[in-house]
């Protein structure tokens, strides 16, 4: 209030009667707003005193009880990954597949016989996986005389590297000599693992054109390793192996140096690998043979530019004659 009620509007009021006037405002607004937050209070209290459960806050209880017990299921299955068997896992959802780690990872024999038990049959071979668990990069030695030998690395590689769905053929003799040859399949997967000084070594981890020979217990053989990367990929240059430039174009007075001509000239070859299969059960009744395997294969060379260096895989394999 400016102006004193019944009076002259262009007469303003003393200062006193203004102090008077504003005091009793805030009194009142004061007064009012406490009056407000008490009854806020006591319906509170009387809320939270008086109502009940509802139904829905159990419900909700039971679907987070449920879902706790759901990702103990799932930690249960990912610590237990290297023991489930072919038919447990195809017993399983997607879901309660995805995350744990079990589609990385191949099936187990859990009762079985030796592999020299074997009939002498010639077999299908299907379903052969094989499940990497170590993985070691040959390196120089840093002294003079001294020699080479595997260095264990850390795997940069998420969990995609297992081969899977391999098709060939097994053949036993009557002598238990055995032929294997693989044909088809996801035969392949890019790997990266780093040594300890911090290099990174790409290799593609495979098994193709595998054939080996030996005996129900024990065999192995060579395979084809082909090219990390095909001859249409491009380095920085525009450089490739069937497509790009033939020389980096900044450089075209050093194009035909002998230093670039591994740099110019792209080799897209296959290498040579190596590998022992040992088999450890054999079940007559389903026909699954698992076991260990060792293999030795050459890494990437950046089509053809730098020497491969010797990677060895060792881990667990499977397999289903048929």
């Amino acid at each position: 209030v400016q102006r004193v009620r019944g009076g002259d509007p262009h007469t303003p009021v003393p200062t006193d009667a203004n102090r008077t006037v504003k005091m009793a405002c805030l009194s009142v607004t004061n007064a009012l707003m406490a009056q407000r937050a008490a009854v806020r209070t006591n319906k509170r209290t009387v809320t939270q005193c008086s109502a009940a459960k509802p139904a829905f806050v159990e419900r909700v209880e039971r679907a987070g009880k449920a879902l706790i017990a759901g990702i103990a299921v799932s930690a249960v299955l990912a610590s237990s990954a290297n023991a489930v068997t072919y038919d447990e896992l195809q017993g399983l959802t997607y879901l309660q597949v995805k995350g744990t780690g079990l589609a990385n990872t191949c099936p187990v024999v859990e009762t079985g016989e030796a592999g020299s038990k074997i009939p002498a049959k010639d077999y299908k071979l299907e379903k052969f996986c094989m499940e990497p668990t170590s993985f070691t990069v040959k390196e120089e030695s840093s002294f003079k005389a001294g020699e080479s030998d595997f260095t264990k690395t850390k795997l940069m590689t998420r969990l995609t590297y297992t081969l899977d769905g391999m098709t060939g053929s097994f053949k036993v003799g009557s002598d238990g000599s055995v032929a294997v040859q693989e044909r088809d399949g996801l035969d392949y997967a890019a790997v990266t693992v780093q040594l300890p000084g911090g290099e990174r070594v790409p290799f593609l981890f495979t098994l193709k054109e595998f054939a080996g020979k030996g005996n129900t217990s024990q065999f192995g053989g060579d395979f084809t390793v082909p090219s990390y990367r095909g001859s249409s990929f491009l380095d920085p240059k525009g450089r490739g192996g069937s497509t790009g430039y033939d020389n980096a174009v900044a450089l075209p007075a050093k194009s035909d140096a002998d230093e670039l001509l591994k740099e110019n000239n792209k080799n897209v070859a296959a290498l040579k690998g190596s590998a022992v299969f040992n088999v450890a059960k054999y079940d007559a009744l389903t026909g699954e043979i698992a076991g260990v395997f060792e293999s030795i294969q050459p890494s990437d060379t950046d089509l053809g530019s730098k020497a491969p260096k010797d990677v060895k895989i060792t881990g667990l394999w499977y397999a289903q004659l048929q």
